[in-house]
């Protein structure tokens, strides 16, 4: 028995779970998670773990030459020799943003890695030099564990080449402007479990990963065709804070007010989305409970930006056999789905209103009426467990693990 860490690390928190693989190479559910919040310069860090045995908060010391992020992961690694009860752990698995051209699938990482990486930054400024400051803080609170990198961007590689490009000079796709995709280990999550729930799933499935950060991938034989995030992961829908797409133009008409680059990304990363147009929140839940007349346009444009582009790729795919709501707000937000649904009933989807009413959980149910064309699932998405499989296979933790690459999603 051996287990396999995997983290999520942002400019302020950090995200973990601890996965148990048995000998049959099998990645158990989580049996220790948490969350590490205030890691933000000045800020006091908290521990939050959670096990079977109940939660836990408590406040992490910070010396005063130390950095907050070493602090908590020092702290977390006691954490982690005390859950561990005697298994031991073989690797830290990280998720990274961006894989560039390169990097599709998961990799051991070294300093060459981390260079490799730290060149893609101005493509995902919010997440990627994050996600590799944390990794050499847990190369040094873990020296003598692999540190494993596992990519949003790596799912979305079998995408047809014509789904790449953008309209743009040649030379700009060789120098690596083309279209990536992201939240890749959810959708990779959500196609391999839901094949083994139903058939429609190796078909044409359109998931719909939706909350702070939102995004749509359209997947044919559980392999992405196409995705609404593209260059960067500001494409595509509307989300919590970010703008989604925009009209280069808007961003010319800014630039000739005298607007600077880094005021232009502040607008569309962190003051647009939900925020930007209800002036209220990008948090759904607090929208939804608001009577303003702003919150309510807010998740009007929302949604009708997801019936947008869903209605693209399932051209895309030509047609669909299956919908997967997943995220924060897929997961838990009953009046979205209905209201997308409803916006793709010219497809023959027809949902179950008691079905989809009670799918808040954490189960994996189906919400669709008898008589709908197209299967709709409710799928609550682990990237930690994606990400703790794909190091098993990455490392052949058992001989039996693996018989070829196809299996690194699955």
């Amino acid at each position: 028995m051996s287990d396999v860490l995997s983290v999520n690390i942002g400019s302020s928190s950090l995200k973990f779970a601890l996965y148990t693989v048995s000998g049959d190479a099998h990645v158990d559910r989580a049996h220790a998670s948490g969350l590490i919040e205030g890691l933000e310069p000045g800020g006091n860090p908290t521990l939050k773990l959670s096990t079977q045995d109940g939660s836990t908060r408590e406040p992490i010391p910070v010396a005063a030459a130390q950095r907050g992020i070493d602090a908590a992961l020092a702290q977390l690694r006691r954490a982690v020799d005390t859950l561990l009860a005697g298994r031991q752990l073989v690797a830290v698995a990280h998720r990274v943003v961006h894989g560039g051209i390169h990097y599709c699938e998961p990799v051991r990482v070294d300093e060459t890695v981390l260079e490799d990486l730290a060149r893609l930054n101005p493509l995902a400024p919010l997440h990627q030099p994050h996600n590799l400051a944390g990794i050499r803080a847990c190369m040094a609170a873990f020296p003598d564990t692999p540190q494993i990198a596992c990519f949003d961007t790596a799912f979305h590689s079998t995408v047809p080449e014509i789904e790449k490009h953008f309209a743009l000079p040649a030379a700009f796709f060789d120098e690596g402007v083309r279209r990536y995709g992201f939240h890749g280990l959810s959708y990779a999550f959500i196609a391999g479990r839901l094949a083994r729930l139903t058939p429609a799933a190796s078909g044409r499935l359109l998931m719909a990963h939706l909350g702070n950060g939102a995004s749509l991938c359209a997947a044919v034989g559980s392999k992405s065709v196409a995705t609404t995030m593209g260059f960067s992961a500001l494409d595509g829908l509307m989300m919590g804070s970010r703008s989604g797409s925009v009209d280069p133009g808007v961003l010319m008409y800014l630039m000739d007010k005298g607007w600077s680059s880094q005021r232009i990304s502040t607008l569309l990363y962190k003051e647009s989305g939900l925020l930007g147009v209800s002036g209220i929140s990008a948090d759904m839940r607090t929208l939804r409970q608001s009577d303003s007349p702003a919150a309510a346009f807010a998740i009007d444009l929302f949604t009708y930006r997801i019936r947008r582009e869903a209605g693209a790729l399932v051209a895309v795919m030509g047609g669909v056999d299956a919908i997967a709501f997943t995220g924060g707000i897929g997961e838990h937000d009953p009046a979205l789905r209905s209201s997308v649904c409803d916006g793709l009933g010219y497809l023959g989807v027809r949902l179950d209103p008691q079905a989809n009413a009670a799918a808040t959980s954490d189960a994996r149910v189906s919400i669709h009426a008898p008589d709908s064309s197209v299967e709709v699932w409710v799928l609550p998405t682990d990237e930690g467990r994606l990400a703790a499989e794909s190091v098993v296979a990455l490392l052949g933790v058992v001989s039996e693990l693996i018989e070829g690459p196809a299996n690194l999603f699955l």
